[in-house]
């Protein structure tokens, strides 16, 4: 009897991914970063090959940019501006 009970409070809620959504951003993206970060210290700290690192990190930077765009929505604000830069 408890399972059906649970369908039909879970039928009656609606479903969203916002929970997911900001259970990604809060966890994984910091574990991917600090991976990213090791990764370039491990890969040119020991060579002292510090131009190459330089180079991935200013990849590494866009990225970030573009991902910051991406999860805040201001993606759609950007868009509108190149957009308005063509028609006018």
């Amino acid at each position: 009897m408890t399972t059906m009970t649970t369908l039909e409070t879970l039928a009656a809620g609606e479903l969203g991914t916002s929970n997911v959504r900001s259970w990604l951003i809060d966890n994984i993206i910091p574990l991917v970063l600090l991976a990213v970060a090791l990764l370039l210290l491990w890969l040119g700290g020991g060579k002292g090959d510090n131009a190459g690192v330089m180079r991935r990190l200013a990849g590494v930077v866009i990225a970030l940019a573009i991902i910051g765009l991406a999860v805040s929505g201001a993606g759609v604000n950007v868009g509108q501006w190149i957009a308005g830069l063509f028609t006018g």
